[in-house]
């Protein structure tokens, strides 16, 4: 297999916990959808699917803005799955309290816990939670350097500009393992994948468009600049959209509505087009939408994996208002044919 795969890869799941529609078409509260996530977290579990991640918004099409508190939910819930974000939007947080509340979400599920720092791909935490959008590069750079300090258990010392200094200063509750799983997520910058190998933490590659092997690049220059940092290579893992139906056809028809709808809307603000159904089947026939049955999925993930040599492959299974009961149903047949179909393939090679 290329760039070093083996069939042990993990396979999870994400999501944004966007707000959906119950069976009837009618807009479910915010409040339901979050209680629907632990429910989807603890069907993952069972049907054998590796990690599921949630992640950050603070606007109305989203119901988590706090996903470190729904995750310690699902903790208490779950028995084997692994537990984290997708993302924690560091330069908008504190790194004290983000290692303070994962460490304490790993007590709560006996070492189950992750956390994948990033900047996020939008923009309302920052003036909620009073900074500067000038300071967008500073703020991540200097937090993410105070996190990985922390990442040692041990006393720390720091100084920067966002925020007092710190001397010999130690962090509660401690992990049992002591060390927190960390990631970094990344949407295509060079200079972040660089970064990631300097500070020694797992790659998360966010694919939300075009075929996953343009990737590669950013894949191996991670695993350069680690080579040249001499250290030993690291998990590299993609997150990228889809979902499963019983049929191709199906599970093209479930989604395409729900997706057009999430993403008509952001692109409204940003000046996209609205997005035609050309351009929907081609992302899921040569780009980076996973959609389709169990077989289709399955053999188009391995090839992902395959080109990548990813060590983990998230599916962001919830795109859009579509219903609990479809996303349920998703879960159900991506745990439990699609995980052994992957990897029934890469051991095939």
């Amino acid at each position: 297999m290329s760039r070093g795969t083996t069939v042990t890869v993990e396979l999870g799941l994400d999501t944004f916990g966007d707000l959906t529609l119950d069976d009837d078409g009618a807009p479910e509260p915010a409040a339901r959808v979050i209680r629907h996530l632990v429910d989807q977290a603890v069907l993952a579990d069972s049907v054998g699917v590796d990690f599921i991640g949630v992640g950050e918004h603070h606007r109305p099409d989203f119901a988590v803005s706090a996903p470190d508190v729904v995750l310690a939910g699902m903790a208490t819930r779950t028995k084997r799955i692994r537990l984290g974000s997708a993302v924690t939007v560091l330069s908008s947080d504190d790194p004290i309290r983000v290692f303070e509340r994962f460490s304490t979400i790993d007590a709560l599920s006996n070492g189950r816990a992750e956390v994948v720092l990033g900047r996020g791909s939008f923009t309302e935490s920052f003036p909620l939670f009073g900074f500067d959008l000038r300071d967008y590069e500073v703020l991540f750079a200097e937090k993410l350097d105070l996190f990985t300090k922390l990442l040692d258990e041990g006393p720390v010392s720091w100084q920067g500009s966002t925020r007092p200094p710190l001397v010999d200063q130690e962090v509660w509750p401690r992990t049992e393992s002591g060390r927190l799983t960390t990631w970094i997520a990344v949407g295509g910058s060079p200079q972040s994948v660089v970064r990631a190998a300097s500070y020694r933490l797992p790659l998360m590659l966010a694919i939300i468009g075009g075929p996953a092997q343009r990737f590669a690049p950013f894949a191996d220059l991670y695993r350069r600049a680690l080579d040249e940092a001499g250290s030993p290579h690291l998990p590299v893992a993609v997150h990228s959209p889809g979902h499963v139906a019983e049929t191709d056809d199906l599970a093209l028809e479930q989604l395409f509505g729900h997706f057009k709808a999430n993403r008509d809307r952001i692109g409204a603000e940003r000046g996209w087009p609205p997005m035609t159904t050309d351009e929907f089947v081609s992302e899921v026939r040569s780009g980076a939408l996973y959609v389709g049955s169990p077989e289709t999925v399955a053999r188009k993930i391995a090839s992902t994996v395959q080109a990548l040599g990813l060590s983990r492959f998230d599916l962001k299974y919830a795109n859009g208002p579509m219903p609990h009961s479809q996303l349920m149903r998703s879960i159900e047949l991506y745990g439990t044919q699609v995980v052994p179909r992957v990897r029934e393939l890469l051991a095939e090679g």
